[in-house]
C-alpha cells in the first residue's frame, strides 16, 4: 500500500442549471468515482470525498465556484494535502475530441479552456495530468461558449453513462499504471 496521495479534480460550474451540461462532464466523473462515498465541504471552497485506488489515497474534488475560478481552490486543496502537480489529475470537457472519446496527457496548453487556464496560473505551470473527455464541437454557427453550457443531446444521453464510466476507469488506470500504459488503452 502506498501513501502517495492523489488529487482528482472534476471541472464544472455550480448550480442545478449547469449540472447536466457538457461543461460539467468532469464533475459527473467525480460523482461516479465517489458513488459509495459521501462528499463533505472543505475550507478550500471545494467539496471533497476520499477513496482509495490501487492502494493510493485519493481526494476527489469539485470546486464550489465557477470554472474560470478553479485554480485558487484547487491550489489551496493541493497545498492542504501536500499534493504536487505530479499527482494532480484534472478531468474536463474537450471540444477538439469527438463525443465519447477520451484522451490523456500531462502538461500542454489550455486550448482556451478557462478552467485549465486558471489551474495552470495558480500552479505556475501546466505540468499536471488531464483526462480530456470529448464533447465534440457544435454543428453550424453555434458559439462554443454557449454549446458547452447546454445539456447533452438525446443521442449523447444514451451513451453518457458508459462515457462517464469510461472516464472513471481512465482515472483509476492512470493512478494504477501511469500515463503511457493508460494512453495505450484509451487512445
Amino acid at each position: 500500500m502506498s501513501d502517495d496521495r492523489w488529487l482528482v479534480l472534476g471541472l464544472g460550474n455550480p448550480g442545478d442549471q449547469y449540472s447536466n451540461t457538457r461543461h460539467n462532464i468532469g464533475q459527473m466523473v467525480i460523482n461516479y468515482l465517489a458513488i459509495s462515498t459521501k462528499f463533505s465541504a472543505h475550507k478550500s471552497k471545494t467539496t471533497i470525498a476520499d477513496i482509495r485506488v490501487a492502494g493510493h489515497p485519493v481526494v476527489l474534488a469539485k470546486s464550489n465556484g465557477f470554472m474560470n475560478e478553479s485554480g485558487a481552490p484547487t491550489k489551496a486543496l493541493a497545498d492542504f494535502y501536500k499534493v504536487t502537480p505530479a499527482n494532480l489529475i484534472v478531468i474536463h470537457d474537450e471540444l477538439d475530441i469527438a463525443f465519447g472519446e477520451i484522451k490523456l496527457k500531462q502538461g500542454g496548453g489550455d486550448a482556451g479552456h478557462n478552467g485549465l487556464k486558471s489551474i495552470t496560473q495558480h500552479f505556475a505551470g501546466p505540468n499536471y495530468f488531464r483526462v480530456r473527455m470529448g464533447i465534440g464541437r457544435p454543428d453550424g454557427p453555434q458559439d462554443p461558449g454557449d454549446y458547452v453550457l447546454k445539456p447533452f443531446s438525446s443521442n449523447e444521453k444514451k451513451e453518457l453513462e458508459d462515457f462517464i464510466s469510461k472516464g472513471a476507469e481512465a482515472v483509476e488506470k492512470l493512478i494504477e499504471k501511469g500515463l503511457e500504459a493508460t494512453q495505450l488503452e484509451f487512445h
